[in-house]
C-alpha cells in the first residue's frame, strides 16, 4: 500500500467522498470585473496575522491592499503568547528554548515541522516587543498567571495580556486591542483595508499567482493584483462542515461552536491555494477545544457525565478534559460536583493547579488566587442564576436538578469521598493533594462543556513561508500566514501556554515581511 498524503492526491484513490471544495469553480467573467487595482501585496484576511504582515510591510514602504470579508476587526481570546519577554524577565520567568521546543514536540505528537516550531521560539520574543513598540504608550502588558501548574502538560508563564494604559487612544482589549494596533500602524502608514470584501478566486499568469478576484462591499467585482506577492491570512475551516469532516473530523463532534464572529472561518483561503496549486499537510489537523460552551469554570474538583459517573482524572489540562468529555455518551457537557467548602479549597489548591477555568482568565502572574477568587465567586452565582450551576441540600436532590442518575451520582460521591479519606485515588491516579470531599452541604453541581474554537491546518509552507506545492517547490507568487500555514501544530492545540497561536500569528507576520521586502 502506497502512502497517500494531503498533497492534491487523486480523490478517488485518497479517500472514498469527493467534496465540494475540491472542484474549483469557474473563472468569474471579465465582464463582472469592474476594474483592476494594483499595489505591491495583497493580503486576504485582516486578522491578526494579516495585519501583522501589513502593518510590517508598511513600515518598511510596500504597499499593501487588506481584504476582510468581516466588516469590523476579527481576533479571538485576550492572549498573546512569546517564548521570552522583557516583563517575564521582570518576573524571573526564564524560558529554555530548548526544553520548550522539546515539550512542544512531545505534546504534538512530534507531527511539527521543527524549522517552523524554532523560527517561532526564536522570533516571537521580538514580535511581542514590536507589537508594544507600536503600541507606545497607550498600552501595556501584563503577565497571565493562569497557567497550568500540574506535573503533566505543565504550562509555561509566557502568556500576555494587552491592555490600554490611561487615555490610551485605543478602545480595543486583548486581541482586538492587538489588530487596533496593527490597523493603525497599516492605515497611517498609508496601507488600504478594504472590510465586506471577500476574495473569491486567485488568478495565475506564467504559473505565478499574481491576482485576486474579490466581491466588494458595493456588490461589484474587483481585481486586486500584487505585484510583489498575494497572502492567505484567512484563518482556519471550522464553519466548512466538509472540510472538517476530511481534515480534523473531531471538530464535528462539539455540539457548540465559539469562534467568534460566527461562521466566518469557512476556509475561503484553504480552497483557493488549493485550486491554485498549494499542498496541505497531511491530516488530521489540530484542534483547540475549549471549555466555553457553558460555564467558565470547572475546577478541579469531581467530574461526572450525564449519567452522574466519573469518568477521568480531573488534575489535567483544558484540552484532555474536552476530549475525555466528548469520548462520554452524549458527551456534550458535564458537571463539577463540590461542596460549601468550594472556594477555600480552590485558593488552597491553586498554586498547585491553576489553569485556565480554574484561575480567572485575567489573573496575574504572581498575585494569589484569592485577589481574583471573588470575580469567581461572583462567577458562580451567576452561574447559579442562569441554571449552569444548580445547588441542593442532599445529594440526590442535587441529582433530580442536574437529571442524572441518584444512584450513579451518590456512589460516585460515595467513592470520591473514600478515597479522599484513604489519600489515594485508585480509580484514576489523580494527585492526592487534589482530593477533596464532598459532605459539607449545600453541594453544588457546575455544567461546562467544549467548544470547537480553531483548527489547525493548512498549506505546508518553507520557513519563508511561501505556499509549497505536492512536490515541496514554491508556489510562486503565493504566501500564507497565520492558522492557515501548516506544519507548527500536531494532534491537539499545544497549551503550553495559552495564546500561543496569536503570538505565532504576530510572528509570521513579521517574517512574511521580511520574505517579501527581501525579495523571497
Amino acid at each position: 500500500m502506497r502512502f497517500i498524503d494531503a498533497a492534491n492526491e487523486d480523490a478517488a484513490v485518497a479517500r472514498s467522498r469527493n467534496y465540494p471544495w475540491e472542484t474549483p469553480p469557474p473563472p468569474i467573467p471579465e465582464e463582472k470585473i469592474a476594474e483592476t487595482v494594483e499595489t505591491d501585496v495583497v493580503i486576504i484576511g485582516g486578522g491578526i496575522s494579516g495585519l501583522a504582515a501589513s502593518a510590517r510591510l508598511t513600515q518598511l514602504g510596500i504597499k499593501t491592499i487588506v481584504l476582510e470579508k468581516s466588516r469590523g476587526l476579527v481576533a479571538h481570546g485576550a492572549h498573546v503568547a512569546s517564548v521570552g519577554s522583557e516583563i517575564q524577565r521582570e518576573n524571573g520567568v526564564h524560558i529554555d528554548k530548548a526544553q520548550f521546543a522539546r515539550d512542544w514536540m512531545r505534546i504534538s505528537g512530534s507531527r511539527v515541522n521543527e524549522d517552523l516550531l524554532w523560527l517561532y521560539v526564536n522570533r516571537s520574543e521580538e514580535a511581542f516587543q514590536w507589537l508594544l513598540d507600536m503600541g507606545g504608550d497607550n498600552v501595556r502588558p501584563i503577565l497571565f498567571g493562569g497557567n497550568y501548574r500540574g506535573p503533566d502538560f505543565t504550562e509555561y508563564a509566557g502568556t500576555h495580556v494587552v491592555q490600554n494604559t490611561e487615555n490610551s487612544k485605543y478602545r480595543m482589549f486583548g486581541a482586538l486591542l492587538v489588530c487596533e494596533i496593527l490597523d493603525d500602524v497599516t492605515v497611517s502608514g498609508g496601507g488600504i483595508i478594504l472590510r465586506e470584501t471577500r476574495a473569491e478566486q486567485l488568478e495565475k499568469r506564467g504559473g505565478r499567482v499574481t491576482s485576486v478576484i474579490a466581491a466588494c462591499a458595493d456588490g461589484k467585482y474587483r481585481r486586486y493584483t500584487g505585484t510583489r506577492g498575494v497572502v492567505l491570512a484567512t484563518g482556519d475551516i471550522g464553519a466548512d462542515r466538509d472540510m472538517l469532516e476530511h481534515f480534523a473530523p473531531i471538530g464535528l463532534i462539539p455540539k457548540h461552536n465559539g469562534y467568534y464572529p460566527p461562521g466566518l472561518n469557512t476556509g475561503d483561503g484553504h480552497k483557493m491555494g488549493y485550486w491554485a496549486g498549494g499542498a496541505f499537510e497531511p491530516a488530521p489537523w489540530a484542534v483547540s477545544l475549549h471549555l466555553i460552551a457553558y460555564a467558565m469554570y470547572c475546577f478541579f474538583f469531581l467530574h461526572v457525565n450525564k449519567q452522574g459517573d466519573r469518568y477521568m482524572n480531573e488534575d489535567t489540562w483544558v484540552q484532555a478534559k474536552s476530549i475525555r468529555t466528548l469520548m462520554q455518551p452524549d458527551g456534550s457537557w458535564a458537571f463539577s460536583v463540590f461542596d460549601s467548602k468550594w472556594y477555600d479549597e480552590v485558593a488552597l489548591r491553586a498554586p498547585i493547579s491553576g489553569g485556565q477555568f480554574t484561575d480567572s482568565l485575567m489573573a496575574v502572574y504572581g498575585r494569589p488566587w484569592e485577589e481574583d477568587g471573588e470575580s469567581v465567586k461572583k462567577g458562580i452565582e451567576h452561574y447559579l442564576e442562569k441554571g449552569l450551576c444548580v445547588q441542593a441540600d442532599t445529594i440526590e436532590e442535587l441529582a433530580r436538578k442536574m437529571d442524572v442518575p441518584e444512584k450513579n451520582l451518590a456512589a460516585s460521591v460515595n467513592r470520591y469521598n473514600m478515597m479522599f479519606r484513604q489519600g489515594r485515588d485508585d480509580d484514576y491516579g489523580k494527585r492526592p493533594a487534589l482530593l477533596t470531599s464532598i459532605d459539607s452541604p449545600p453541594y453544588y453541581a457546575l455544567k461546562w462543556g467544549p467548544s470547537l474554537l480553531n483548527v489547525f491546518g493548512g498549506f505546508l509552507t518553507d520557513t519563508k513561508l511561501r505556499v509549497l506545492d505536492k512536490e515541496h517547490k514554491p508556489v510562486p507568487g503565493l504566501y500564507a500566514t497565520g492558522m492557515i500555514a501548516g506544519g507548527l501544530y500536531g494532534v491537539d492545540y499545544p497549551l503550553l501556554f495559552n495564546g500561543n497561536s496569536n503570538g505565532r500569528c504576530l510572528t509570521w507576520g513579521l517574517l512574511l515581511a521580511e520574505t517579501i521586502s527581501g525579495g523571497g
